[in-house]
């Protein structure tokens, strides 16, 4: 076995008396570390080491130290894509099925061909969406402009996948189920970084590929798939760009006779820590988030806030006695520029056909304002297309917070985590012997999609997203606050606008931080290195007994996520709660 339970790595100090907040926090499960334990070295602590399996387990594969050390090498990548190909085949198959334009793909679909066409979206015609699916070829990309309320930068990814396939089905899910299939290897890597276990890595990534929600929004062209990739691929360029900068301070750290790192105030207070490729990649992530959707902007703030108080953290860990105004000083200013500048320059960058364009929507309104009586008012001398693009955006920003229209389908963000609605995207009720339903199906037969996350996924979930908080709490573990700060980054803003129609699919933004909360959970359970070999068996029996239940409660329901015929009273039988019908 490979995993081993998260361990603390940062504020872990040999000490003979835990102090008084310690001795406080023991009733709440916090164990400070035993004074007779042997020290994490400092080096360890900024840098810790990846785990490797033990040599037990080699030697029951019958290998010897260069082939296992080689074999581990190749786990770092091997691993991962193994998932990531599970995944990929998955959500490619059969991915131009159901040949309809599902839920808001009625949208996205034709803003996206629009967009790649001629740089702005278009006012489609109503019911038109039968004659694309029909003979895309007749179709004429409507000039007239249409009013949009999302960012151009989803709509663009999805185009791409229809310039190259075509203005159909397939075409216009393919870049989204790349995505979907690429976000798998990224929670791979990051999980591997982040535990510093490849089999823990892996495991948060297959978590990921067999999760009902991701996968049907992985076959579906609708935006916030592409949010996630993007928010995710911010992220990981966080963990790399601290993972660098702790290794930055380490190498200027003095060492001792015996080659031992130590502590040196001044270093840590006033070293600089240079050109960050990572964080400033992480800001065009960010950019790119919020120019899908606007609640990019949200995980752009808790991400900003996270990576500062990683910088503290290191400076702290280095020996700094005053680390946050050290921070303030050499990487407040810094960390701004990489994120928010950045940003708002990818923003606008996406909305570049729009700006190139005299015909987009409201693209002539400063123009207009110009030429009423007094001008264009106090902004005037802003460039036209600043103050168009800002009032667009001001009359869009309008439209979502007043948008309280019901649906059948919208669920308040405190039912989520339990998956209270879930959303159908597609139904009908082939009779039998039609449209692949079985000939001796007694009654019609259901075919629907419907973006529901793998139920005992999301259950355990909720226990995981406990634990993690427990240890960000009371074990100072900042994984688990890494991951709490991903959850809350796309689901606490939701809870600001209850009265808003907002759906369960918006959750998929931070489904890959459920998956690394569950890998997190499973791997306490499994225990960690230096447990008793019957610890670790029970706790890998009980672990592997889970995931396996997961990856069955998915195949249970792959018929309600692909759209395939099924007789209903099987239909029915999913149908765990009445809220899911």
């Amino acid at each position: 076995m490979t995993s081993t339970a998260p361990e603390t790595l940062e504020g872990r100090h040999a000490v003979a008396e835990p102090s008084s907040w310690q001795q406080r926090l023991r009733r709440f499960g916090y164990s400070p570390p035993a004074g007779s334990a042997a020290p994490i070295g400092l080096r360890e602590r900024l840098v810790p080491a990846y785990t490797r399996p033990s040599a037990r387990m080699w030697s029951l594969l019958g290998l010897g130290p260069g082939p296992s050390e080689r074999l581990w090498r190749l786990m770092a990548w091997g691993g991962p894509l193994l998932v990531t190909a599970v995944a990929g085949l998955l959500r490619f198959w059969n991915l131009g099925k159901p040949h309809a334009v599902i839920f808001d793909e009625t949208y996205y679909a034709k803003d996206s061909w629009a967009l790649i066409n001629q740089g702005y979206e278009g006012a489609w015609p109503k019911d038109i969406d039968k004659t694309i699916l029909k003979d895309p070829g007749s179709i004429l990309v409507p000039t007239d402009p249409g009013y949009v309320v999302h960012p151009p930068m989803g709509k663009w990814v999805i185009g791409v996948g229809e310039k190259i396939f075509g203005f159909e089905p397939f075409g216009w899910r393919f870049m989204v189920a790349l995505l979907g299939t690429l976000s798998v290897l990224m929670l791979c890597r990051i999980g591997r970084r982040l535990f510093r276990s490849t089999f823990l890595g892996c495991l948060a990534g297959l978590l990921l590929a067999v999760d009902g929600l991701h996968f049907v929004m992985s076959r579906t062209a609708l935006l916030d798939q592409v949010l996630m990739f993007f928010v995710l691929a911010a992220f990981g360029c966080l963990v790399l760009d601290r993972d660098r900068t702790r290794k930055r301070l380490a190498e200027a750290l003095p060492e001792d006779e015996e080659g031992v790192l130590r502590p040196d105030a001044e270093i840590a207070e006033t070293l600089r820590l240079g050109w960050r490729p990572w964080r400033i990649a992480a800001g065009v992530m960010l950019g790119l988030a919020a120019a899908t959707k606007w609640n990019g902007l949200y995980v752009m703030a808790a991400f900003g806030l996270m990576t500062v108080l990683w910088d503290v953290a290191g400076r702290r860990t280095a020996g700094a006695v005053r680390p946050h105004l050290a921070v303030l000083k050499k990487d407040l200013l810094p960390a701004f520029v990489s994120v928010v500048p950045v940003a708002i320059g990818t923003y606008l960058a996406t909305w570049t056909g729009w700006i190139a364009s005299d015909k987009g929507y409201f693209r002539d309104w400063a123009a207009k304002q110009d030429k009423l009586p007094g001008g264009g008012g106090t902004w005037s001398w802003m460039p036209d297309w600043w103050r168009s693009l800002w009032h667009y955006e001001s009359e869009v920003y309008t439209f979502h917070v007043g948008l309280t229209s019901p649906h059948t389908y919208e669920s308040n963000p405190w039912s989520w985590i339990v998956l209270g609605r879930p959303v159908s995207y597609f139904y009908e009720s082939p009779a039998p012997g039609t449209a692949g339903c079985p000939a001796t199906t007694k009654e019609k037969c259901a075919q629907e999609v419907l973006a529901l996350g793998t139920p005992l996924l999301w259950w355990a979930a909720c226990f995981a997203i406990l634990y993690v908080l427990w240890r960000w709490a009371f074990r100072r573990d900042w994984r688990a606050g890494a991951i709490a700060c991903g959850i809350a980054a796309g689901w606490v803003p939701w809870f600001i606008y209850q009265e808003r129609t907002i759906f369960l699919f918006y959750a998929v933004v931070f489904v890959p931080f459920l998956c690394l909360a569950v890998a997190m959970m499973l791997g306490a359970i499994i225990g960690p290195a230096g447990s008793s070999e019957r610890r670790r068996t029970f706790g890998a029996v009980a672990a592997g007994c889970l995931v396996l239940l997961i990856v069955w409660n998915f195949i249970y329901f792959w018929p309600i996520y692909t759209g395939t015929p099924i007789p209903i009273e099987q239909w029915r039988g999913r149908m765990w709660l009445d809220t899911w019908v």
